[in-house]
């Protein structure tokens, strides 16, 4: 028998729509289809159960497109001579890239590098420099460090054009994280384009501003809010470098974005593809031609529990798995013990290895955008675009993300996101594994590294309702 003559004897018949829907409607005997079949984001954005492929769909590539994500791993000890043996032991296993947590910086969680002159040079002690990327996440001294990492490159004479580094300047972060500015909303402003000229005489590459959503997210913004804030703290990074009369198309190569992937892995994956369209789409509505965004993706704070810790790292795994499908151009993976303290070797050594698998042995960066004609990401990669630039009009119409801020209207509808999903898992909409569902009767202990928490910076002259980093786990028995 002929293959082909084979194959059609064997095939399914053909199917469209409207004769799945009527074996749909069958099944569910009278069950409005809406209620059961239909899913929803948390800006109740429809996720339907069968979509149609996109035709001439483009993919949505990473700024480096031939190569895969930077592993990054999280640097935060409040030691740091501890912190440069775990930098060493990193690299030393994989890791490409090491994000240097601060004290005070909003994704601290309480711990952080102690913020002193000499921290820089102690913790990236033997670090080759030309071979791993390098991020300072946001924080009040975000600046100053700015200055002392110059300094530092400088001693160790590294050639500028093999570095690979991310200032992670973000004042709006800082401002929302701890609710407090240095200076007024206006000297900020003012000072700032000097600042920024005098970066650009010295000539180091890399990010110099980020639109951070990470504090957003982990105090319970949703998808939309989050990427709403980031556009309109890149919009305002931008208006930066106007007034420092710089060329726009110069100064967007400069600007980073920081966002949060969860277990969610398909609205994270099309968070990060929605993300790069709202940044194309604002470039070229300043008359820039649109360059691609660089994204940096660190797994969900408010997703982890304390309850049966293991389960974080399937979390985690789903995010970073999202991150790396979705195109993020670094990723973080925070470890699975961090709601206990600060992490030991054991749970580091699992974060790294979390990508490592995924990206050595996985090869979830074979296919540039794998997510590019999926009738679901495509549309829901959509929806999510709607309702970002809607939020990020809304913050414009507030005077801008830092009065915004400022006036306490952002921190307002994120608290009020929050609360409705944690009266979801209250009731038992949603259910949280291991902690409301499959509980386990024991725990198994939890390493940890001695380490004091440290306190929220207490100096500053601008205040604004702070957003705090809520963990799903703990709302259930929180009072909102």
């Amino acid at each position: 028998m002929n293959v082909d003559d084979l194959i059609s004897e064997t095939a399914f018949p053909a199917a469209d729509r409207s004769h799945w829907l009527a074996l749909v409607e069958k099944a569910l005997a009278g069950a409005p289809f809406d209620d059961v079949m239909v899913g929803r984001t948390d800006d109740g954005l429809a996720i339907e159960p069968l979509a149609s492929r996109r035709i001439g769909a483009v993919p949505l590539a990473r700024r480096k497109a031939a190569l895969p994500w930077i592993v990054v791993q999280r640097c935060d000890d409040t030691d740091p001579a501890r912190a440069n043996r775990q930098a060493l032991e990193d690299v030393a296993g994989g890791a490409a890239g090491l994000a240097l947590v601060f004290e005070g910086a909003p994704n601290a969680f309480g711990y952080g590098l102690p913020d002193q002159p000499d921290t820089l040079e102690r913790v990236l002690d033997g670090i080759p420099l030309d071979k791993v990327h390098v991020r300072i996440d946001a924080h009040p001294s975000s600046r100053a460090m700015a200055d002392r990492l110059v300094a530092f490159l400088t001693k160790r004479r590294a050639d500028p054009t093999k570095l690979g580094i991310s200032f992670g300047i973000d004042s709006a972060a800082t401002f929302a994280g701890t609710g407090r500015l240095r200076m007024s909303i206006e000297a900020l402003q003012a000072s700032m384009p000097q600042s920024l000229a005098h970066f650009f005489a010295i000539g180091v590459p890399g990010i110099l501003l980020e639109a951070d959503g990470r504090v957003f997210h982990n105090a319970g913004a949703t998808e939309a809010q989050e990427l709403g804030a980031m556009l309109a703290g890149a919009v305002s990074h931008l208006r930066l470098f106007e007034e420092a009369r710089q060329a726009l198309f110069y100064a967007a190569p400069y600007i980073g974005f920081a966002l949060c992937v969860d277990q969610d892995q398909f609205v994270s994956i099309a968070k990060i593809r929605a993300l790069r369209l709202l940044w194309q789409r604002a470039l070229e509505a300043t008359s820039i031609k649109p360059s691609r965004a660089m994204i940096h993706a660190e797994t969900s704070y408010r997703m982890a529990t304390a309850r049966d810790t293991e389960t974080n790292i399937l979390r985690a795994t789903l995010a970073a798995f999202a991150a790396g499908a979705g195109g993020a151009d670094s990723v973080s993976v925070l470890p699975h013990t961090i709601t206990h303290g600060l992490p030991g070797a054991f749970a580091r050594r699992v974060a790294r290895n979390t990508q490592l698998v995924l990206a050595a042995e996985s090869h979830i960066d074979f296919v540039i955008d794998p997510a590019t004609g999926s009738g679901s990401i495509e549309a829901l990669t959509d929806a999510l675009c709607e309702a970002a630039w809607s939020e990020f009009q809304c913050i414009e119409k507030e005077g801008g993300l830092l009065r915004s801020l400022a006036a306490g209207h952002l921190q307002e509808r994120v608290v009020q996101a929050r609360d409705r999903r944690a009266a979801e898992y209250r009731s038992g909409k949603r259910a949280i594994i291991g902690t409301t569902l499959f509980a386990a009767k024991s725990e198994l202990p939890v390493e940890t590294l001695p380490a004091s928490r440290r306190p929220l910076p207490s100096d500053g002259t601008v205040f604004c309702p702070r957003l705090e980093s809520a963990r799903l786990d703990e709302l259930l028995t929180a009072n909102t």
